[in-house]
C-alpha cells in the first residue's frame, strides 16, 4: 500500500490564500479518492508551494456491483433486447424488479476498481485546476486554466511511481526546487521517502508548524503576543529567521497606536514592551533567510523603519496645524458611494441619526453630535491617506490632541469597532451611539438603493456592518428598538433578524428552536430578546417545560382548525367542572403570578406549572363539545393559554420529542 505525494509549485502565493486552499485540495482529494482508503491525509504549504501527503493509499480500489436500470417489461421484447445488447448480456442474463410504475428489467454490472495510478492521473488535474481562489490568473497558452500564480513545477509520486499528470502545460515528476535564493539554482530529485529532508537541505521547511516553532523560539517575552502576526510570518517563509532590531527613542513621543501599525501592518515587524506596558524602542524582523550574522538585514530595516517613522512624524505634526473642525468641509470632496453622494452628506446624516439614538438610550447629546460630526474627517488626513488601517483611531488621537474632549475622542476612536466578532465593543456609551448610527445609516442607504449582499458578495461590507450594531446592542444592553428604524425597508429587517438569529446561535450558543421561539414573541430591544432566550434555554431541562412546549402546538393547531382567530373572555358558567374548572383556576392563578413575578427565568417557571393541569384537560375533555356554545368557550380558554405561553416565547416553535426537526 503505497504512499502518495503531491507538490504544486508556483510562484509566490499570497499568505492569506495558502490555508483555505490547502483545505479545499485536502476536502476535495478526499472526496475523490477516499474509496482508496489511505491513512494521515496531510496537506502543508509554503509560499511556493501546495502539498499533500497520504499514506497508505490501496493499488486498487474495491471492485462494485452498479444496478443499471433498463425498460420496463411492458415496453416489450424489441426493448428488452435492445438494452441487453447495450449492457453486453442476453435478457436472460437480467432481472426484474417492480416499482411504482410496474414491472422493469435490470442489470447488476460489476465494476472493477480502477488502479490508484489511473485514477490519480485522471482525476488530480481537474481537482487542481478547479481549486477556488479570490483572485486568479489566466496565462496563455496553458490550456485555459486558471490559478492562483503561474505553476512552475508538479510532483506526483505514488510509491516508487511518478503518475503522469499534465495541468497548464506542466508535466509532473520527481523534482522539486528549493529556496529562491539559498537554495540549488537547478531542481532536485526527491521520494516520498527523502522529500521534506532535500527540500530542508535546499532551505525550505515545508511545515507550517515547524515554521511557526521556528519564529516563536525567536522571540523573547517582551514581544508583543500577535498570533495573527505570526500566523502571516508563517506563510510568508519558507525558511524564517528571526532579527532584533531598535530605533531612536525619540520616535516614543508618537502614538503608540501609530508606531504599532507602521511596523506592524507596512513592514510586519513586532513591537517590543517594556515592563510598564509601554512601547520599548526595538522591534523583531522575520525574514525569509538564514540568519544575518554580519547584521546588514538588520540594518536595512532599520534604516526603512526610521523612514516611515519620519513620515509618520511628518503627518502628525502636519495635520495636527489643522481642527478636525475645520476638516468638515473638505469632506464634500472626499466620496462614499457614487449613488449615495460625499462623506459630507454621510456625515449629516449619521449626526441627526445619532442625536436621535442618545435621545433614546441616554447619551450626552453633546458629545455624540461633536463626535459624528468629526468622525469622519481623518479622511482627509495625510496620516490616514498613508496609514489607510488608523482610520477613526487617527481621528480620535487628533480630537484628543486638539483638545476636543476626552470622551469626543474616544468615540471617534472607537466607532468602527467592532471591526469581528473577536474585536470589543466601543468603550463608552458615546462611542457606542456613534457606531451604531454610523453602521446603521450604512445598511439603509445600501439598501435604499438596492445594494444589498448576496451569497459570498458583499463589497460594503454589510454584513459586518450589521453584526457589530447586533453585539453592541447585546453586549451594551442598549434600550434601543433596532426594527423599528429600520421598517421603512422590510428586506434590511429580515437582513437584521438573520444576523440577530446568528449571533444567539453562534456567538451565544442557544438551541435554534430556542432562538426562533424567542424572536416569535413580541420583544423590543436585543437586551429584551436576550433575556427571553436564557429564560427559555434556563427553563427548558425541567420535567414540565417541554411536554407544554408539546400541548402549545396542539393547542395552536386546535384553534387554527376550528378558525378561532380572535380572543373571547371565558364564561365561567360554562365551564364543567373538574379538569375544565381547575384549568381555567390554575390559569388565572399563573397569569396573576406571572405579572408579579421578577423576571423572564420567574415567570417561565410558573408558566410552566400549568403543565399538569393542561395535561388533565387534553386527558378527559373534549374541545369540540357538540354544545356551540360549549365549544366556544373551550377555544376561548385555549386561546387565553396560547396567549399566555406566548408572552415570553412562542412555544410552538419549540422542538419537542417526536417532532420534525
Amino acid at each position: 500500500m503505497p504512499d502518495f505525494l503531491l507538490e504544486i509549485g508556483t510562484e509566490e502565493i499570497p499568505d492569506w490564500m495558502i490555508v483555505p486552499a490547502l483545505d479545499e485540495l485536502h476536502r476535495r482529494f478526499a472526496a475523490t479518492f477516499g474509496s482508496f482508503g489511505g491513512d494521515a491525509l496531510r496537506t502543508d504549504g509554503t509560499p511556493r508551494r501546495l502539498v499533500l501527503m497520504a499514506k497508505d493509499l490501496a493499488e486498487q480500489e474495491p471492485d462494485t456491483q452498479v444496478v443499471v436500470q433498463g425498460p420496463y417489461v411492458s415496453a416489450g421484447p424489441k426493448a428488452a433486447e435492445g438494452f441487453a445488447r447495450k449492457n453486453g448480456v442476453s435478457v436472460d442474463q437480467m432481472a426484474t424488479v417492480n416499482d411504482a410504475k410496474g414491472e422493469r428489467y435490470i442489470f447488476h454490472h460489476h465494476m472493477k476498481g480502477r488502479r490508484a495510478t489511473e485514477a490519480l492521473e485522471q482525476k488530480l488535474p481537474e481537482i487542481m485546476a478547479s481549486l477556488p481562489f479570490p483572485k486568479s490568473m489566466y496565462w496563455t497558452g496553458r490550456g485555459g486554466v486558471r490559478f492562483v500564480r503561474p505553476i512552475r513545477w508538479l510532483v506526483a509520486l505514488l510509491g516508487d511511481e511518478m503518475v503522469p499528470i499534465e495541468v497548464a502545460g506542466v508535466r509532473a515528476g520527481n523534482t522539486t526546487r528549493g529556496h529562491r535564493i539559498l537554495g540549488s539554482k537547478k531542481p532536485v530529485t526527491v521520494s516520498i521517502g527523502s522529500y521534506e529532508q532535500v527540500l530542508r537541505d535546499n532551505f525550505v521547511i515545508v511545515s507550517a508548524e515547524e515554521r511557526r516553532n521556528r519564529i516563536v523560539a525567536g522571540l523573547s517575552d517582551a514581544v508583543h503576543h500577535d498570533p495573527e502576526l505570526l500566523e502571516t510570518l508563517t506563510y510568508l517563509t519558507e525558511y524564517p529567521s528571526v532579527i532584533h532590531g531598535s530605533f531612536e527613542a525619540s520616535y516614543l513621543q508618537l502614538p503608540r497606536e501609530i508606531l504599532s501599525t507602521v511596523m506592524r501592518h507596512h513592514q510586519r515587524y513586532f513591537s517590543v514592551l517594556q515592563a510598564d506596558g509601554s512601547l520599548a524602542p526595538e522591534f523583531v524582523a522575520v525574514t525569509n533567510t538564514d540568519g544575518d550574522p554580519a547584521g546588514l538585514i538588520r540594518q536595512g530595516n532599520e534604516r526603512v523603519l526610521r523612514a516611515r517613522f519620519n513620515d509618520a512624524r511628518f503627518f502628525w505634526d502636519s495635520d495636527n496645524r489643522r481642527k478636525l473642525s475645520a476638516r468638515v468641509p473638505d469632506l464634500a470632496k472626499v466620496t462614499f458611494q457614487a449613488k449615495l453622494g460625499t462623506y459630507k452628506d454621510k456625515t449629516e446624516r449619521l449626526a441627526a441619526l445619532a442625536a436621535s439614538i442618545a435621545n433614546t438610550v441616554g447619551a450626552d447629546a453633546n458629545t455624540v453630535s461633536l463626535a459624528a460630526l468629526l468622525c469622519k474627517c481623518d479622511l482627509t488626513t495625510d496620516m490616514v491617506k498613508e496609514f489607510t488601517d488608523l482610520q477613526g483611531v487617527v481621528g480620535g488621537l487628533y480630537a484628543q490632541a486638539q483638545g476636543e474632549g476626552e470622551d469626543v475622542a474616544d468615540a471617534i476612536y472607537d466607532h468602527y469597532k467592532p471591526v469581528s466578532m473577536e474585536d470589543s465593543i466601543p468603550r463608552t456609551l458615546e462611542g457606542q451611539v456613534v457606531s451604531i448610527a454610523d453602521k446603521l445609516d450604512t445598511l439603509r442607504e445600501c439598501f435604499r438603493i438596492g445594494l444589498i449582499p448576496t451569497g459570498s458578495k458583499d463589497p460594503f461590507a454589510l454584513r459586518r456592518a450589521a453584526q457589530g450594531i447586533v453585539k453592541i446592542l447585546f453586549e451594551a444592553r442598549l434600550a434601543l428598538p433596532l426594527l423599528p428604524l429600520v421598517q421603512d425597508l422590510p428586506e434590511l429587517v429580515s437582513f437584521l433578524r438573520e444576523r440577530i438569529s446568528f449571533y444567539l446561535r453562534d456567538i451565544r450558543n442557544y438551541a435554534y428552536d430556542e432562538v426562533n421561539a424567542a424572536l416569535a414573541a413580541p420583544w423590543q430591544t436585543l437586551a429584551d430578546l436576550a433575556d427571553r432566550v436564557d429564560a427559555l434555554h434556563y427553563i427548558r431541562p425541567t420535567e414540565d417545560f417541554e411536554p407544554l412546549a408539546a400541548s402549545s402546538k396542539r393547542i395552536k393547531n386546535i384553534l387554527s382548525q376550528a378558525g378561532f382567530g380572535s380572543a373571547a373572555a371565558v364564561d365561567e358558567g360554562l365551564l364543567q367542572p373538574g379538569p375544565e374548572a381547575d384549568l381555567y383556576q390554575a390559569f388565572v392563578r399563573v397569569r396573576d403570578e406571572a405579572q408579579a413575578a421578577y423576571g423572564y427565568r420567574e415567570k417561565l417557571t410558573v408558566v410552566a406549572s400549568l403543565r399538569p393541569a393542561v395535561d388533565r384537560f387534553f386527558d378527559t375533555i373534549l374541545v369540540n363539545d357538540l354544545n356551540p356554545a360549549i365549544r366556544q368557550n373551550r377555544l376561548a380558554l385555549l386561546s387565553s393559554l396560547l396567549t399566555e405561553f406566548s408572552t415570553i416565547a412562542d412555544f410552538s416553535e419549540i422542538v419537542t420529542e417526536g417532532a420534525a426537526s
